[in-house]
């Protein structure tokens, strides 16, 4: 696989979806691990406010979290943790916290705020969103340099991601969208699922966001997320971490 070079400056990708269930924190893992296996220096930062899983996901037990940096306990440093098997820094959530959900707009923007500080310390700072279009949520997507959006082929999902985009165009008119098909019965088909948010886009929106990739559906992947494992440790050349790593590529930030 070619080594991906090191961006000069920091740059913050948001993953999000529409609607929950695509696999947008399984993403958001992966790539963050393909990054880190290409020699990036990766921040995932748990941004699904109030529902966070990443940690669950992994199988981590955080010592601090966002709830600790919002309440103002420690700065947003020191309640990173190391990821030693992945090679990546996270930034855990906290699940079920009303608090985090409900985040005031000046905390929520003294957060980026200690983001934005703590980035030039890494090549890369990931944002796992959370799904739906809250305003935090679509202030943080705002904030990423790069909004990649997750999609499956259920009409639910192709729905809620055109909502995703068309209020990134109103908060971002020049924002660089990205979208990601996951779960794909074939790259064929993920293609055509694309191709049919991509129309409505082009015409309600005129914007055509590109496609950055395509992810097959594979049942190692949901035998990974049971096992709290990394899916390239635990499946490596498996047809979904083959995709991953093609879309790694691809993105070439």
């Amino acid at each position: 696989m070619t080594s991906i070079r090191p961006t000069r400056s920091p740059r913050c990708i948001a993953v999000a979806s529409g609607k929950g269930g695509v696999g947008k924190t399984w993403f958001a893992i992966t790539l963050a691990h393909v990054l880190s296996r290409e020699g990036r220096n990766v921040l995932l930062f748990d941004a699904d406010l109030g529902l966070a899983n990443v940690d669950v996901q992994l199988g981590l037990t955080p010592v601090l979290d966002l709830a600790d940096v919002v309440a103002g306990r420690v700065p947003l440093a020191k309640a990173t943790m190391r990821h030693a098997e992945g090679g990546f820094d996270i930034l855990a959530g906290r699940s079920g916290s009303g608090a985090l959900s409900a985040l005031e707009p000046a905390a929520l923007e003294s957060s980026l705020a200690g983001l934005r500080q703590i980035a030039v310390g890494y090549d890369l700072v990931l944002l796992d969103l959370g799904a739906g279009v809250e305003r935090a949520v679509r202030r943080l997507a705002a904030f990423a340099d790069t909004l990649l959006v997750l999609v499956t082929d259920e009409p639910t999902s192709l729905t809620d991601a055109y909502v995703v985009l068309k209020l990134h165009t109103a908060d971002r008119s020049d924002g660089d969208a990205r979208v990601i098909v996951n779960q794909a019965a074939s790259r064929g088909a993920g293609e055509r699922t694309y191709g049919t948010l991509r129309r409505a886009c082009a015409t309600f929106l005129k914007r055509e966001p590109p496609l950055a990739g395509v992810i097959r559906r594979d049942d190692r992947v949901r035998d990974a997320i049971r096992r709290q494992a990394l899916l390239l440790t635990r499946h490596p050349g498996c047809p979904a971490a083959a995709d991953m790593e093609q879309t790694a590529r691809a993105l070439a930030w």
